[in-house]
């Protein structure tokens, strides 16, 4: 696993589903830009209750930054051709909304 940083915009919404165990997390893709200009899916899982709400408190394609831990994956389009993907553990979400509330506090 790679602790990552990660910025991009909500893709869809995200949704909350329920572990065999009864505990909750929250599912999301990201939509990320990587160096070359190319487009990356980020797939996203929070079981941190703060990282969770954040997701879910989101519209599609609200700009957010995501930190936590990064597997990077490669999957194939219906052309055959192999495209980069990342799965994420988001331990911490950062929004525009959080970043002006940080900035007001005391």
């Amino acid at each position: 696993m790679i602790d990552g940083l990660i910025a991009g915009h909500l893709v869809g919404l995200a949704e909350t589903r329920q572990g065999k165990n009864g505990s909750n997390f929250v599912l999301a893709k990201v939509k990320a830009t990587a160096g070359d200009g190319e487009s990356l899916i980020v797939n996203v899982i929070a079981f941190a209750t703060e990282a969770g709400a954040a997701l879910m408190a989101l519209d599609d394609g609200d700009a957010l930054t995501l930190a936590g831990a990064l597997t990077p994956k490669v999957w194939t389009d219906k052309q055959g051709n192999t495209r980069p993907a990342l799965d994420m553990v988001a331990s911490q979400v950062l929004t525009a909304y959080h970043a002006a509330r940080k900035q007001q506090a005391p």
